[in-house]
Order: C-alpha cells, then structure tokens, then sequence
C-alpha cells in the first residue's frame, strides 16, 4: 500500500507550484500587418514593448490595396493581431469583408469626429495627409512658365507632357487624384481625363515609380516636373536634403478642390490571439508619443490633436484648406466601377 506524502513534501509542493505561478512570463508577440511604407522610430516601439512585456512585430504586405487583399483571403487564420494602413478609398471593402473587431479606444476622445468614418469602430483613425500635384519650382522659374492653379489648367497645352500620375488601379495616391477629380466634374470627370490623356499625362503604376523616377525635382533628371504626391513631400525635401535647406524645391498646388484627403485607419484582426494586447496596441497608436513621431518618419498628420508638429512641416508642408468633398458612401459604391472606366479610357 502507497503511503501517503508526509507534510513536508506537501509543503515542498506547493512551494515549488508557488514558484513556477509568479516566475515572470516571457514578453507576448504582438504582430501587426502594414504596408510598406509604414514606419515609427525604434525608441518609441521599444516604450511600448516595455510597458506591456511584448515583443511586437511588423509584418510589411505591400501597398494598401495589396495588404488589405491578403488580409481578406487570411480572414479566418488572419496573419497578424493588428492592421495599420486602410485608408478611407479602401475602408468600405475592409468594412464589408468583415475583418475587424469593433474596439471604441478612449483614445478617440482626443480625435475630432471628422476623422471617425465607421460609427461601429471598427477601423479608428490614425493620421491623415492631403494628395495633390507637387511641381518642381526651378522648372517653372527657368522656363517662366505659371504654376497651373486648376484641373483645367492642367489640360492647356503648355504643360503638354508635363505632369506624371499613378494608376488609380494600383496606386493609393493614384485613386485618390481620381477621385478629386471625379469630385470636381462629377460625371464628365472621364472626359477630363480624355483631354489629360491627349496633353501628354503620364501614367506610373506607383507612387515611387512617379516621384523617384520621372519627377525632376526627386531624381534631378525626370522628364515631368509635375507628379501626384502629398501635401507634405516638400517638407520631406527639407528634411532629408543631403545640405541643408532654407526652402523647399518643390511646393504643392492646394487650389479648391484639387487635393483629397486620405485618412489612415487600424483595426483588430478577427480570429487573432491577443486582444487585450492589441487593445493596447491601439490605444498607443493614437496616443502623443506615438502620434508626433508619425510626421517625420510617414510624413503625415496626426489626428490626436493634443500632438505638437515638428518645425520643418509648421514651415514647409502646406494642407489644403478645400480639399475635395466626396462621401465615403459614395466611395464605396462607385470605385471600382469608376477605375475600370478610367482603366477603359486611359489604355
């Protein structure tokens, strides 16, 4: 017959149980999908890998359409916790595929309601920047030529050749040049685009392609010293200039109308492992440390509005005081239909 465990080794039990219950557990993996232009500074992942014992990874899947596509196909074994980068030309197709947690941050408090497009929270905002055409100042200088003030003018014959767009088919800040422009002429929007296409516009599939590439003021050597970029890049001219600057070589055009304004959401994944994690995660992005390192690392705005801005952009990036105005509904509804037309008239 087994005797019974005396009282010592009962006791050494339920110390050694006591032992391995508080021993500290290792740091939880918090992984969040971006697209490839996502970036933050290391100090300030590291604040909140410190303060939550986590370790968070970044998963960078492309740009926004490409990412949110991959989301979508890993919808039931999603690939991260978290999402950052939706913006508000793609939310409706995030929204309808159903792939986020609703989550109402107390964050939100410091955000003003214009940013807040999903009344549900599913997607919160988290910052935002005016698309528009950037030009090359010492261009138009040396050529003395006017700096175009309207989509109209865009189409006369001298800039024949002289603008270069992305395609609003592969493009975030293609589509959403497309669709102001669809703003402002509504549905003769495709015969503007007709006249564009009969002025020399040039058409790049991507961001990169347009500013690096075929921009002369980036590359110092592209053809087009007019491209569809942000709001903001002037700032970054300055800021990343190998000398320094007094002023930026390139400005934005910001006339009525011409510019749209891309709001940048994240949301929880379904089926992802860490919710308590990822609420927190959220909550960070939307607070001050992480809101005022955004401008000079992604180069746009923050909506917490308590976040102070860095002097090169209070100096150099300009906002548009009349972007244009169209809803999100009607985003949602006509965009794809609307990029196939434009696809139909520009090939």
């Amino acid at each position: 017959m087994t005797k019974p465990p005396s009282a010592f080794r009962l006791l050494l039990i339920a110390f050694c149980l006591l032992l391995s219950a508080c021993a500290p557990q290792g740091p939880t993996t918090l992984t969040v999908m971006t697209h490839d232009s996502f970036a933050i500074s290391e100090e300030v992942v590291v604040a909140f890998e410190q303060a939550n014992n986590a370790d968070v990874v970044f998963l960078q899947s492309g740009d926004a359409g490409a990412m949110l596509n991959k989301a979508i196909l890993a919808k039931d074994a999603p690939l991260a916790d978290v999402m950052f980068g939706v913006d508000n030309t793609f939310l409706s197709r995030a929204l309808e595929a159903d792939i986020f947690e609703p989550y109402q941050s107390p964050a939100l408090n410091d955000i003003s309601a214009e940013f807040v497009l999903d009344p549900s929270y599913r997607a919160l905002p988290v910052d935002y920047g005016d698309v528009c055409i950037n030009y090359d100042k010492k261009y138009f200088a040396e050529n003395n030529l006017a700096v175009p003030q309207s989509f109209e003018d865009l189409a006369k014959p001298e800039y024949n050749g002289l603008l270069v767009v992305e395609n609003p088919a592969t493009s975030s800040p293609g589509l959403a040049f497309m669709l102001a422009t669809r703003a402002y002429f509504g549905d003769g929007f495709l015969d503007y685009w007709k006249s564009l296409k009969d002025n020399g516009v040039v058409v790049a599939d991507g961001w990169e392609t347009a500013y690096y590439t075929n921009f002369s003021a980036s590359s110092g050597q592209g053809p087009q010293p007019m491209v569809v970029s942000y709001a903001s890049s002037p700032a970054a001219e300055v800021f990343f200039a190998s000398e320094p600057l007094t002023e930026s070589p390139t400005a934005s055009i910001v006339a009525s109308g011409m510019c749209f304004r891309q709001i940048e959401f994240v949301g929880i994944l379904k089926n992802g492992q860490n919710r308590d994690l990822a609420e927190k995660f959220i909550d960070f992005m939307l607070g001050k440390q992480f809101q005022e390192d955004m401008p000079l690392n992604m180069f746009v705005y923050p909506v917490n509005q308590t976040a102070q801005l860095p002097e090169v952009f209070t100096k150099y990036a300009q906002v548009a005081e009349q972007p244009a105005s169209i809803t999100y509904d009607d985003i949602a509804t006509n965009r794809d239909v609307w990029i196939e037309a434009w696809v139909d008239v520009m090939k």
